[in-house]
């Protein structure tokens, strides 16, 4: 036997995921394992002689590099004898600066770095976050992909991405061979508005490099690293070759970050049953030694691994905390897609979220998960109105802000023909005026016609190997008009050459085209210290995430509700007495028919009362129409006119369209029947409610008219709801007594 309930849940999304128990000797645990070394330290005439339980003659190609790079050996000695719980206490203690905890934590090793979080809980870690972000402003990161790898809509999205707000772009590839083309798409698109916007394209180093010295991209994340021995060799790397390869980019002025994530070991089948976190404390000690600016970590592509285990998703926020210690710029790991889960997937990313982290996201899909070749994405371009929603209801900045899609288009029309002209100077395939109009307005690739890759894939060619580089692309857009964008390209070619956003975490503000500022740990560190200090959400950044274009003033609803030109319909004929004679009493409200011609619904008020008269009518009673002035409650409403009927039952509404049939002897909050959800009321239902009050009235048989629930109907009319209450309570005249109505027009 299975319950139906049981039967409904496993139907639900979370059940499409696994979920497994640990297995150490597999790697197949996020935390504590078994085979995870105990913290130690030994330093004899400045050399590390053993590090977390293992003598140097034991050590691996990774231990010689952290020993010899990624432990600051003038503090590690106090570091490692200084007890975890009490460097778990500074990460949340308001009075102790990041600089201080930075000055002890960079002398730990991966064991003890990993014993500091497990000390936290995840309140604890994302309060750490808070603290130890690198920058003081947080931001983010888009990707910007398509399935037919189109130029135009390419360098469409990345202006999109750009105006909203997203300070680094990264696309990647199908066909490896389209690189250049693309890198060269979503740099011009992302240079429209402002400018200042960080892109990359992500592929094979050697082209990476390549497209950074001619110009096409200005930072990199390719470089990913392993925490065990054997799943470096395998990635074709130590970490010696890592850094020559972060130093590559350094001298092109290209900024980098490395790539990490827990997780990866267990996959490729080299975890040494160690667990997932301290595996990822290893890679992030090697980043640190490399010399690295910062990382993107939190299981970037296998997130499904330690989210089907116990405390994944606790491991996955503790390594963006430890990035953190070693004072690394965090990208964290939202790019993949987290679960099939609403809840779970929303959950995960809150962590990061609402404690803030350099990047919020190593890459919002700002395109659809079908066009996102980077593996789906977490959140996608359907998205961004949730994500924009849920900034203002916390006043917490995820990093980008809603424009309104006129703005939208403009730039999608811009960074649209800026690549055209520059694919038309370059006698690369045309794009015609056709492709153009369609990416303005796309959805997916699937809105935009093929095109001829193989004349595209020559275009990269000639790109990449041949005489064309950045400047005959800048000079290009000049001579088509584009200047603003040649301005935007020439000043990060030139930004390149300074050099200052190398600085870790750096990203530029752009306050005008050309006009660019660093933001860094050096320009902008974060000084949190508890409340009132750290970065607060305020002043035009405030007003910024406010402006949703869905949002509608309230005061002009209630404007609207005023109708001076409408023709009146009923008539005030005298104070209303007791009724003598079987009869139901209509008691409306005070707002009814002159301060709200319209139900909640939508329905015309005089349209809801001819309904109800009808309903009575139809069973052969008469009606009175009154008005109760008093109050604008529905129950007292409907109490009021069956203290007036002559049978002793009335009809009580409220202008909104709530209903409610009383009885002269009930108490006021009782009732015969209450109709509470006046939006899903027709007028068939008022007719039924008039029905069933006259067969009160005359003591007959009477089964309730049913009632239709929409638990959704507060959501979406709330608002409205509590306008139009406001409108009807600001006529209450509490000392005037009830008046009889006569309907006019009929």
């Amino acid at each position: 036997m299975v319950s139906k309930r049981h039967e409904t849940r496993q139907k639900r999304p979370v059940n499409r995921e696994t979920f497994i128990e640990p297995w150490p000797e597999a790697g197949l645990i996020a935390v504590g394992s078994p085979a995870d070394p105990e913290p130690s330290l030994c330093i004899e005439s400045g050399m590390v002689t053993e590090m977390d339980g293992r003598l140097v003659a034991d050590f691996d190609l990774i231990d010689h590099f952290v020993a010899q790079r990624g432990i600051d050996l003038a503090v590690a000695e106090s570091a490692m004898a200084t007890p975890s719980r009490d460097i778990a206490r500074m990460l949340v203690d308001i009075n102790v600066t990041r600089d201080q905890v930075l000055s002890v934590t960079r002398g730990c090793t991966a064991a003890k770095l990993v014993d500091i979080v497990s000390e936290m809980t995840v309140l604890e870690m994302m309060m750490g976050l808070t603290k130890m972000r690198a920058r003081r402003t947080p931001a983010n990161q888009a990707h910007v992909t398509n399935r037919k790898e189109h130029p135009a809509l390419l360098a469409a999205d990345a202006a999109e991405a750009a105006l909203r707000g997203f300070r680094e772009i990264e696309t990647t590839v199908g066909v490896s061979r389209y690189a250049p083309l693309n890198a060269l798409a979503i740099l011009v698109g992302s240079q429209v508005g402002n400018g200042g916007v960080l892109t990359q394209c992500s592929v094979e180093e050697a082209t990476n490099l390549r497209l950074g010295f001619r110009g096409l991209t200005t930072y990199s994340e390719t470089l990913s690293v392993y925490g065990t021995e054997r799943a470096f060799v395998d990635g074709d790397d130590t970490p010696w070759s890592k850094a020559f390869l972060a130093s590559a980019y350094a001298s092109r002025g290209v900024k980098t970050r490395f790539t990490s994530g827990t997780g990866s070991e267990a996959l490729m089948g080299h975890a040494n049953g160690q667990s997932m976190l301290y595996l990822e404390a290893r890679c992030l000690l090697v980043t640190r030694g490399a010399g690295s600016q910062g990382t993107q970590n939190g299981s970037i592509s296998c997130i499904a691994l330690p989210e089907s285990l116990p405390e994944g998703v606790r491991a996955v926020l503790a390594e963006n905390l430890i990035a953190m210690m070693l004072g690394l710029e965090v990208a964290s790991g939202n790019d993949a897609l987290a679960s099939h889960s609403e809840m779970r997937k929303s959950a995960k990313l809150m962590l990061q979220f609402i404690p803030g982290t350099d990047f919020i996201t190593s890459g919002y899909g700002s395109i659809p998960r079908y066009d996102n070749m980077f593996g789906g994405g977490n959140f996608d371009t359907t998205e961004l109105d949730d994500w924009y929603v849920i900034q203002r209801d916390m006043r917490v900045d995820g990093g980008i802000h809603p424009i309104r899609d006129e703005e939208v288009l403009q730039a999608r029309q811009r960074g649209a023909r800026a690549i055209q002209a520059i694919f038309d100077a370059f006698d690369f395939a045309e794009i015609s005026d056709a492709e153009v109009d369609a990416a303005v307005t796309a959805f997916s690739s699937e809105d935009v016609p093929d095109r001829d890759r193989i004349a595209d894939i020559r275009a990269a060619r000639m790109l990449l190997d041949g005489p064309i580089t950045i400047v005959e692309v800048i000079r290009t857009l000049a001579q088509a008009g584009f200047t603003d964008l040649a301005v935007n390209l020439l000043e990060m070619q030139r930004q390149r050459v300074i050099g200052d956003y190398l600085q870790t975490s750096g990203i530029f503000a752009a306050d005008a085209p050309g006009n660019y500022r660093v933001i860094s740990a050096l320009t902008d560190a974060n000084d949190y210290r508890g409340p009132g200090t750290g970065y607060l959400v305020d002043g035009r950044r405030w007003k910024q995430l406010q402006a949703l274009p869905q949002a509608w003033d309230p005061q002009q609803f209630v404007r609207d509700l005023d109708c001076d030109t409408c023709d009146p319909w009923l008539q005030e004929i005298g104070p209303a007495a007791e009724g003598s004679r079987a009869e139901v009493v209509v008691a409306i409200g005070p707002a009814f028919g002159i301060g709200i011609q319209h139900a909640l619904s939508g329905l015309d008020l005089r349209d809801v009362l001819d309904a109800m008269l009808q309903g009575i009518a139809d069973e052969g009673l008469p009606a009175r129409i009154i008005r109760v002035h008093a109050t604008s409650d529905c129950a007292f409403i409907g109490h009021a006119g069956a203290q007036l009927s002559g049978s002793g039952v009335a009809i009580g509404i409220q202008s909104k369209g709530t209903t409610v049939i009383h009885q002269r002897d009930l108490a006021p909050l009782e009732n015969l029947e209450l109709f509470s959800m006046a939006p899903n009321l027709d007028l068939q239902s008022y007719t039924q409610i008039g029905r069933n009050a006259a067969r009160y009235a005359q003591h007959k048989p009477t089964t309730p008219a049913p009632v239709r629930i929409d638990n959704t109907a507060r959501l979406r009319l709330i608002v409205q709801t509590t306008l139009l209450h406001r409108r009807e309570t600001e006529m209450v005249e509490p000392d005037r007594r009830p008046t009889e109505l006569r309907r006019l027009g009929v």
